[in-house]
């Protein structure tokens, strides 16, 4: 069995990277060795069969034109059967430059201005972007914070769901930042209420195959009405593919997919580049190794998270990490409102991502990104108890 390299992190500071250019413009004098665990991308070298597959396709293929070949949509279906025991046709698969924009094109397909769109709140802040910005209004139905554990509020859902200009939910399936995995009898609840209101459901299940030992995924067809429901998925977050956009957009309801390809094509989206369909390809078909061995190091740094927390940061609570690589803190014990939270972490030269950027439900909290070498993150939890203990 391959050994894979979770050790290494490479300084990426003239890399382009995103969240390294977000740390180096808040603090430009940033000692070296600091490490950003704030956007939802990994601090590990990429899986070594998707670096050979590329060179490989880089030396004997044209970078020109392309698009999705028979091995690439078996490649996408076949990893859908594995790992989650769902049967797709490659007619439901339309492919995006990325989940984001695929929400976005699904806002604009089936709401019109002024209609409602449903999000469950604190969530990840791009939905209230893709609502927003299209002239659409926001129905924020807030989780349940019960005990550190969120549930769905699911009177509040019914309640959303009946009023008639509230027409779509954005859900986020495993939970993007409280770390929930969805049980199947509560995907069946909440399907069963918008296919009765007449509210279509577009899931963004970008971390579905980061799930935690003792959770397992549903997919949203598997639970409720597949003919009410947009799967958004990618291995972006899985194989740290972001900067490659391609997502697979899966849609069994004919219609909906007559229409949502309609718009996509009107937004002038045609194929993605030759490397983002090789990447994906290689991903679901060569590197399921690797990807377990990434999720037994995710395991270790939430358990090295917890025991932190509760042995050296007393009045914090971090909740439980059912699926995704970011940990939810509750920090609000401190008494520190979101900005003077933020300002400490910063003091700490940790660069994380606030919990107010998730909705108001999020102030005091702060979401890591435990998607790094173990020691990286033991030295930004320490830099932590420091801030907070000043």
């Amino acid at each position: 069995m391959m050994k894979y390299d979770f050790e290494t992190c490479t300084d990426k500071r003239n890399s382009g990277s995103v969240k390294w250019r977000d740390m180096l413009e808040k603090q430009p004098d940033v000692p070296e060795g600091v490490v950003p665990l704030s956007v939802a991308d990994m601090e590990f070298k990429t899986a070594p069969e998707i670096t050979a597959g590329l060179k490989e396709y880089i030396e004997t293929q044209a970078l020109g034109y392309t698009e999705a070949t028979d091995t690439y949509y078996d490649a996408v279906a076949g990893w859908m059967k594995d790992r989650h025991g769902w049967d797709v046709k490659r007619e439901w698969i339309v492919t995006t430059p990325g989940i984001v924009l695929a929400l976005g094109l699904a806002v604009r397909a089936f709401t019109q201005p002024g209609e409602g769109v449903i999000i469950m709140t604190p969530v990840y802040y791009p939905f209230y972007m893709v609502v927003e910005k299209q002239g659409r209004k926001l129905a924020e139905n807030e989780l349940k914070n019960r005990a550190g554990r969120y549930e769905i509020d699911f009177d509040g859902l019914e309640k959303k769901a009946e009023d008639p200009n509230n027409r779509m939910l954005l859900l986020c399936s495993p939970h993007n930042p409280v770390g929930r995995v969805w049980t199947r009898e509560e995907l069946a609840r909440v399907s069963e209420i918008c296919a009765r209101n007449g509210v279509l459901v577009v899931a963004d299940e970008i971390h579905h195959d980061l799930i935690m030992p003792g959770y397992s995924h549903t997919v949203f067809t598997q639970a409720g009405d597949p003919e009410n429901v947009i799967v958004c998925t990618a291995p972006s977050k899985t194989f740290n593919l972001a900067g490659m956009q391609v997502s697979n957009i899966i849609i069994p309801n004919e219609g909906l997919r007559r229409r949502f390809r309609n718009y996509k094509a009107e937004s002038g989206l045609r194929e993605l580049g030759a490397l983002s369909y090789r990447a994906c390809e290689l991903a679901y078909t060569r590197c399921a190794g690797w990807l377990n061995g990434l999720l037994a190091v995710l395991d270790e740094n939430r358990r090295l998270t917890e025991r932190f927390a509760a042995q050296e940061l007393g009045r914090a609570h971090v909740t439980q990490l059912e699926g995704t690589y970011l940990q939810w803190i509750d920090l609000r014990a401190y008494g520190l409102t979101g900005k003077e939270l933020e300002r400490k972490m910063l003091g700490a030269h940790l660069f994380l991502d606030e919990g107010y950027i998730f909705g108001k439900t999020g102030a005091g909290f702060e979401r890591i990104n435990i998607a790094c070498p173990s020691r990286v993150l033991e030295e930004a939890l320490s830099r932590m108890k420091d801030a907070l203990e000043k």
